[in-house]
């Protein structure tokens, strides 16, 4: 099962998230709820680079493949603009995983943690 947690600061800004685990929802390489979620997660991460304009020497983020690890971060201190557009990253992303989580509840869980 993957684990997605979603990480807000104290002023409920999402500051980043992780996911743990494999789904298992079938053998690692044909496993379409772990390419779902990967996606997902790793298409956020290019965008808070590429389309947010966060630096990717500001983003913390760390990827294990084998072990079905990502984790990100991003600075706390963003301008307006990028606070803006990297909410609707997190949110869009949020909204494939709610997804997922609906056609695929034994695979994946969804929470929310304060950093």
């Amino acid at each position: 099962m993957t684990k997605v947690t979603i990480y807000k600061n104290k002023r409920g800004s999402i500051i980043g998230y992780e996911l743990k685990g494999h789904a298992g929802y079938a053998e690692y390489g044909k496993d379409i709820v772990c390419a779902a979620i990967s996606v997902l997660s790793q298409t956020a991460l290019i965008a808070l680079n590429e389309v947010c304009g966060i630096d990717t020497n500001d983003i913390k983020y760390r990827i294990d493949e084998e072990k079905g690890h990502l984790s990100v971060i991003i600075p706390d201190n963003l301008t307006k603009e990028k606070r803006f557009k990297a909410d609707i990253v997190f949110e869009t992303m949020i909204v494939g995983i709610k997804g997922l989580l609906k056609e695929y509840p034994d695979y994946l869980t969804l929470e929310y943690g304060e950093v």
